[in-house]
């Protein structure tokens, strides 16, 4: 099985262990791309990229700032020669209620999340256009479409959303140089980010509103990633993928 054969994928925030990104990344190795793991700590990124095998990258790079994200894709594609695929999946959270959202609040979630994905998405475009070729996955979220409710305060939510107004504006401007840019919202997945946050009360209660019974995996997410990045969603762009075992059906 090699989906993505002689593929080079971007990865970002994927150093964490257990996170969505690093399942992201693994999956892909496996499927045959080359990977560059990007995250804040160039260490970490460059233990997990290891953690893949020979040849892949882990570079440090802070999403927010859009000269150190030109400047990742200009080491990956002098590299490489191109960067086929991208996966914007930084992001943090907060779980903060309405009157609790202060300004530096407001501008770390929506900075890490909404802006790092735009300037990502800027820096990896030009090389793709010259190609007339390239898939983007941006990482949103269920608490996007139903306004939180899980971990994330409204500012999250927000973020999130913005994320699905992002995608589906780029991917109406890039469908004419076959880039194809989908989102994928996952519900309750057990990660890092809510590891430890969460009573075993909340979780009951998360999980009983789940008609699958569980919580999601970072594998379960992956494997949507996987898909939307290879040629087996050679026509789809603009969509958003729930992987939420049925939390959310609308």
């Amino acid at each position: 099985m090699g989906l993505l054969k002689g593929r080079f994928a971007v990865i970002t925030g994927a150093a964490s262990p257990r996170g969505l990104g690093k399942a992201t990344a693994q999956l892909f190795a496996e499927h045959g791309a080359t990977v560059a793991i990007l995250d804040l700590d160039a260490a970490a990124a460059e233990a997990a990229a290891a953690d893949l095998g020979g040849g892949h990258v882990g570079l440090a790079c802070n999403v927010t700032d859009k000269a150190a994200c030109e400047a990742a894709v200009r080491e990956l594609e002098s590299r490489w020669g191109r960067v086929d695929i991208l996966v914007n999946n930084a992001g943090i959270t907060q779980p903060l209620k309405i009157m609790e959202i202060g300004p530096e609040n407001y501008d770390a979630v929506l900075d890490v999340n909404l802006r790092g994905t735009l300037y990502m998405s800027q820096a990896v475009i030009p090389g793709m256009r010259a190609r007339k070729s390239g898939s983007i996955v941006n990482l949103s979220s269920v608490s996007a479409q139903r306004g939180g409710g899980i971990f994330g305060g409204p500012h999250y939510s927000a973020a999130k959303a913005g994320i699905l107004g992002l995608t589906k504006a780029m991917a109406r401007e890039l469908a004419p140089d076959t880039i194809r840019v989908n989102a994928i919202c996952p519900g309750f997945i057990a990660t890092d980010i809510t590891a430890g946050k969460l009573t075993p009360d909340m979780k009951e209660m998360i999980v009983a509103g789940i008609p699958m019974g569980r919580a999601g995996t970072a594998s379960d997410v992956a494997g949507c990633a996987l898909f939307l990045a290879s040629d087996l969603a050679a026509y789809c762009t603009g969509t958003e993928v729930d992987v939420n075992g049925g939390s959310l059906i609308h």
